[in-house]
């Protein structure tokens, strides 16, 4: 906290409402609330005195508001500082901030939506799950994520494949914040959109299932209580179903957790019931894959166990085990 703070909000609050005055002329007044000062607030996003980002994040949201020739500079400006965050130093004390302001801006956002605004979502929105501080930001993140889906259902596609792009591989917690992010975009997606993402999608949900962490499988089967995520779900049972099935067997014989394996039943008895026919057909065909692969396993131990037997032979007749190298091949003359 900046021991100076007493001092320093009598400024703030001075500026804050200069700005929210209807007595101020924004025509006059953007003869010094220019370029030069706006990338100087921006630079103030940065202090460590949350006290301070607050009055910043007003300020710059009124000066948005009046300063309209100012927008496209000021969206344009906090890109820069998402890219530097992104791609070069991960560290910044208001990317929560400047995210709130813009959950904001693109709720305001004229349909249809302009090229500008997409490529801000693919380069720099999407982009921010990379960061490994993403807790200290990811609520609003994902506010400003849905509100593009809800605008546009077309995006829901691109929002999906980011978010894969972008799936944590070690990191539980995130993963936990990935699939609740993940269940607020597929409420806002629509059957087309999902048709076009749903194979990578399962085959991630399938991982997730599956894991040890028992917070990440949790989370993961707490999708199917969502009325519209079950209904996409079930318009493309016979899709999904045979990607996940392997998954839901192996919860249902082998996971550690009991909350987890009474869930997986529930899933389980939620594709039983929807279509008994197909979920016999996968049963069948995961049994046959287990068949062949406890033969292929047995057949492996028989050779180890062959190989283990003449080496004990030869070691104990003090005979050498030579083992043959391939000669090289002789190339033809043309």
């Amino acid at each position: 906290m900046d021991p100076a703070w007493s001092h320093l909000q009598i400024v703030y609050e001075l500026f804050l409402r200069f700005i929210q005055s209807p007595e101020t002329d924004a025509k006059l007044a953007k003869r010094y609330i220019n370029h030069s000062f706006v990338l100087r607030l921006l630079d103030l996003f940065d202090s460590e005195d949350p006290r301070e980002r607050e009055y910043l994040k007003m300020i710059l949201h009124r000066v948005y508001g009046k300063f309209m020739v100012h927008r496209p500079f000021i969206r344009k400006a906090i890109n820069n500082i998402f890219y530097q965050f992104i791609y070069e130093t991960e560290k910044h004390n208001g990317i929560a901030e400047l995210l709130e302001i813009l959950g904001s801006i693109i709720n305001g956002f004229a349909l249809p939506l302009k090229e500008e605004h997409k490529l801000f979502l693919v380069r720099a929105l999407i982009p921010l799950h990379k960061p490994k501080c993403i807790s200290m930001y990811h609520q609003q993140l994902s506010y400003c994520i849905t509100q593009f889906v809800e605008k546009d259902g077309k995006l829901a596609d691109t929002v999906i494949r980011g978010l894969l792009k972008y799936w944590p591989v070690t990191n539980s917690s995130k993963e936990v914040m990935f699939l609740g992010e993940l269940e607020e975009v597929l409420e806002a997606t629509q059957p087309a959109e999902f048709q076009k993402c749903m194979v990578p999608l399962f085959c991630q949900i399938a991982r997730c299932l599956n894991s040890p962490h028992f917070q990440v499988a949790e989370r993961a089967l707490f999708l199917w209580n969502n009325d519209h995520i079950e209904s996409l779900i079930k318009q493309n049972n016979k899709v999904i179903l045979p990607i996940i099935f392997p998954a839901l067997e192996r919860n249902t014989n082998g996971h550690w957790n009991q909350a987890v394996q009474s869930l997986t039943l529930n899933v389980r008895k939620l594709f039983s019931d929807h279509d008994a026919g197909l979920f016999t057909e996968c049963l069948r065909k995961y049994e046959e894959e287990k068949a062949k692969e406890k033969e292929i396993k047995l057949k492996q131990e028989a050779t180890w166990k062959r190989l283990e037997e003449i080496a004990s032979a030869k070691a104990t007749s003090g005979a050498a085990v030579l083992v043959s190298r391939p000669l090289p091949r002789q190339s033809s003359a043309v």
